[in-house]
Parts: C-alpha cells; sequence; structure tokens
C-alpha cells in the first residue's frame, strides 16, 4: 500500500506552498555596502564585555562614518586596531572595555571602518 506518490499529487498544490521562505542569504543579510565590506578575524580580548571574541569574524564596513559608541577598526602606528569610538572635540579616544582611552588628535587618526557584526563561533 503507497500512502503517497508524485502521481497522486499532480496538480494540487501543496498547502504549505504560500509559507515557503527564501534561503537566508548571509551575504544580503550582514553586508550593506558590498564594495566597502571587508572582514577581519577579531584578536585579544578588550572587547568581551562588549560581545567581541578572540578569533570572531568581524564585518566591517568603510562606507559608514563613525557615530559615538560604534566598535571601529582604526590604524594607530601602522597597526590595525579595535576600539569604541567617542570623539571629544579635536580627539578621537578609542576605548577597550577597560583600561585607559587611546587618546589621538583627530587630524592624525585614520578611522578605517565600522564593525557591523562580530560572528561567533562556540568551539
Amino acid at each position: 500500500m503507497t500512502l503517497w506518490s508524485p502521481e497522486r499529487m499532480a496538480g494540487f498544490p501543496s498547502p504549505a506552498a504560500d509559507f515557503e521562505e527564501r534561503p537566508l542569504d548571509l551575504h544580503a543579510y550582514l553586508v550593506e555596502h558590498p564594495s566597502a565590506t571587508f572582514f577581519f578575524r577579531a584578536e585579544g580580548s578588550g572587547l568581551e564585555k562588549s560581545g567581541v571574541f578572540p578569533g570572531d569574524l568581524l564585518v566591517v564596513d568603510r562606507a559608514l562614518v563613525p557615530r559615538e559608541g560604534d566598535i571601529v577598526i582604526a590604524v594607530v602606528e601602522g597597526q590595525f586596531v579595535v576600539r569604541r569610538f567617542h570623539r571629544e572635540g579635536d580627539r578621537i579616544l578609542l576605548f577597550l572595555d577597560r583600561g585607559a582611552p587611546l587618546v589621538l588628535a583627530a587630524e592624525d587618526t585614520e578611522l578605517w571602518g565600522v564593525i557591523r557584526h562580530a560572528i561567533h563561533t562556540f568551539r
């Protein structure tokens, strides 16, 4: 005895067809500006309270202007650093979750991009 066969279903639409969803496209979900988006691996544990862990994949958007409190990638003495962004007049303050901030002159600071997502792996 056959309970289901394709021949028996021919011509009848599935009641679930109205509820089908397209597969999740992570690129469409995570990347707003494709030509200005880059991926980095996080190192260090200075932003764990902010949700950025060592080994996380960081989705960085260079098209965005940093806003107060954003986590950014900046170039300091030729090295990329990941910090929380604050501006005080003509100074840029770059914070970790603890400790003193890096204090830089705004005109001397290269803000490379804004971190939009941190993708964490549980292994």
